[in-house]
């Protein structure tokens, strides 16, 4: 039976009730309605990072098991599992490329295989890790991340060094001021020479791990892409986006038929290139602070270079 009548506790009116921490058991207070699951555990945890150690451990709301962007409606009862320790930390990575610095902001230009910010299953071993003492700003587990590329991603992206910058960059990705553009290499033969790409997507129905155009909580998306090149069964793409949604140029591409070579979620993985072929190889904004307008261009890193010469040509 849900108790609607609990408060919040001496942190204010969102704080957990009806456990201390540490304790299994949580009560959400009124206050808390419409919270995610995951934001209102880390009050409870002491960070998104634990939250989301303990969400994959397993947590019931009124005995149901929910994921991490579950919203809340206050009185509900969650239980949590007994928390994993975490796993010790790795050393910090190289320092990745600095195309750019100054006192308020860097960009960098990151390999593949490095994640952008801890989270589940990585800890010490992110580009966060790897600039710490360097980016600043925001959210204390991914400090000085206004946006992000996939793990197996590599290219340019900017991070702050402060929380004002932070605060002014995550405004111009909100207004659609930080431009970025991607080298993809595709399965297929696109139908014409360029592109734009409009469908809403979200989690999947069937599975939350997986973004998709099948979900429940769609938010707009927009992809612009041309022919850079074309082989026999191939096409190297430059792409545009408008938006920058979780995922967004492999579920786009894949919805089209045109599918990132090497993507082992929404495509086929490529062993002979061991990741997506993608990469983030412009990236253009006006200076937040300055008002100077700055352009960077990364070239294809070599496995990627590589992997495309051995590919057979149009005759």
């Amino acid at each position: 039976m849900r108790d609607d009548s609990s408060t919040g506790a001496a942190g204010g009116p969102g704080a957990p009730t009806g456990a201390g921490r540490g304790d299994p058991e949580l009560t959400v207070p009124p206050g808390a309605a419409g919270e995610r699951l995951d934001r209102f555990i880390a009050t409870h945890v002491g960070s998104r990072a634990a939250a989301e150690r303990a969400v994959e451990a397993g947590v019931l709301v009124d005995g149901r098991p929910r994921p991490k962007s579950y919203r809340l409606e206050g009185g509900e009862r969650v239980q949590l599992v007994a928390l994993p320790a975490p796993a010790p930390a790795a050393p910090p990575p190289p320092a990745p490329a600095i195309a750019f610095e100054d006192k308020h902001l860097a960009v960098v230009d990151k390999p593949a295989g490095l994640v952008v910010h801890p989270g589940a299953g990585h800890r010490g071993d992110t580009l966060v890790d790897a600039l710490a003492g360097v980016v600043a700003g925001g959210d204390p587990d991914r400090p000085g991340i206004v946006h992000r590329l996939d793990r197996d991603t590599s290219g340019l992206l900017v991070v702050a060094k402060s929380d004002e910058a932070h605060g002014r960059l995550s405004d111009l990705v909100r207004r659609r001021g930080l431009e970025r553009g991607y080298v993809a290499l595709v399965s297929g033969r696109p139908a014409s020479r360029g592109g734009r790409i409009e469908a809403p997507i979200g989690r999947d129905r069937g599975d939350p791990t997986r973004i998709s155009l099948d979900t429940d909580t769609p938010r707009d998306a927009v992809t612009h892409f041309e022919v850079d090149r074309l082989l026999r069964a191939h096409a190297l793409l430059r792409v545009r986006l408008e938006t920058g949604r979780m995922h967004q140029i492999r579920v786009h591409l894949a919805a089209i038929d045109l599918p990132v070579v090497g993507d082992p979620v929404y495509g086929l993985p490529e062993p002979a290139l061991g990741r997506q072929f993608l990469h983030a190889a412009r990236l253009g904004f006006v200076h937040p602070f300055t008002a100077e307008r700055l352009d960077f261009e990364s070239p294809l890193p070599a496995d990627l270079e590589a992997y495309l010469s051995g590919l057979t040509p149009l005759p």
